[in-house]
Order: C-alpha cells, then structure tokens, then sequence
C-alpha cells in the first residue's frame, strides 16, 4: 500500500523549494502547472509536465522511483475547473471531486514503498480554519481532502527560516501519526521528511531510478 503525503502552503513558503535536497535520481516530479522550479538543479529526466489524470495515474503505476511529487495539485481541480467554465449545474463539481478522489486513493494501491507527496495551497475558510484549496464550498461539501490522507504538514516562515509544522494548532489540517516527528517544526526539507516515513512505516530502501 502506498502512502500520500500532503504538503500545505501558501505561495512562496517553501513547498516546491523543499524538493531541493531530494537526491535528483532518486524521485519523479509531475509538475502539473509545468512551472520552473525555484531553486537551481541539474534534474531533467523524472519530470513529467501534465494536468491529465490517465497520464498521471499511469505514471504513478509505471514509475520506477519510490519518491514521487504532485505539483501543485490543486491546479488539477482548477484547471478542470477552469476548462468546464461555460458548464451550467453541479454536475461538473461532482466529477471535479470524483476525479482528485480517484487519484489519491489510487496511490493507495500502490507497492508500500511508494510515497506520493501532493504540494498544495491553502486557503482560509468562513471560519478562520486554513485548509487545502478547492474550487469551491460545494465540492467541500462533497469531499473533505484531508480525511483522505493520514500525514499532512504545513508550511511555516518564522524569522526568514522555512519549516514543516507537523501538529495541528487547532484552526489547520496539520496532522502527522503519533511518534513520527519528535518536534512541532521541523527543517523544511522533503528529503529528511521522506526518511522519517520510510523508517517509521519501515518501508524497503528506495529505488535508484528515476520515474521515467
């Protein structure tokens, strides 16, 4: 069974950033806005630039790499979104839902040691409570993404240094398995997070290749 992983994070809070000390051979990156990434990396092959779910649900079967980034996923709902724009009724919520459900659980049918991290950005409800970006109160209504997921961290900037926090402060979706992380922030490092799964979990050592 594999393992999602949900990253949250307003713009410019070290979500994508994270994935610099990730071993550049050693994790597949589904870059769904097909966007540069924001630090400098010798990294060409292992990237696949689309918004497509078959393209992405067959890649994450097909992927050699044991690590593997969704970013940012929650353009996959808005782009849709946004393609369906001229759709009149709810119908198009419904299947904009369906869709992000699909994927996610679909990582779960992957071999265990397969970690699935989905970088998203946050918004703030009518209640002050930050959480994971949709395209709307009703698809919120339909789908509460977080559930779908048993480790989620959040970005934080405190003094000009980044960090993971890893517990929830009462008005966010942070939550991370008892035991997993000693310390409410940790360094805002996606390699030192991917390890501590892997040893907490105790998931066979990742593969050396790429995702293609």
């Amino acid at each position: 069974m594999g393992i999602p992983v949900m990253v949250l994070g307003t713009s410019g809070t070290g979500k994508s950033a994270s994935m610099r000390f990730l071993p550049i051979d050693k994790f597949g990156l589904i870059n769904v806005s097909s966007k540069p990434l924001p630090f400098k990396t010798e990294k060409t092959k292992g990237i696949i630039n689309t918004d497509d779910y078959t393209v992405i649900s067959m890649t994450l079967k097909k992927a050699t790499s044991d690590i593997i980034v969704i970013d940012d996923c929650q353009y996959l709902m808005a782009n849709e979104f946004m393609r369906r724009g001229k759709e009149t009724g709810f119908q198009k919520f419904t299947d904009i839902g369906t869709n992000f459900w699909n994927l996610v659980r679909g990582v779960y049918e992957l071999p265990k040691q397969k970690v699935v991290y989905f970088m998203g950005h946050t918004e703030i409800d009518q209640y002050g409570n930050v959480k994971f970006k949709t395209v709307g109160k009703l698809l919120d209504e339909k789908i509460t993404v977080e559930g779908m997921f048993t480790i989620v961290l959040r970005t934080v900037v405190q003094d000009g240094k980044y960090y993971f926090s890893t517990g929830n402060d009462g008005m966010d979706t942070v939550k991370t398995p008892m035991g997993l992380f000693k310390e409410p922030l940790i360094d805002n490092d996606l390699n030192y997070v991917d390890q501590e799964i892997r040893k907490y979990y105790d998931l066979l050592p990742k593969a050396e290749n790429a995702l293609v």
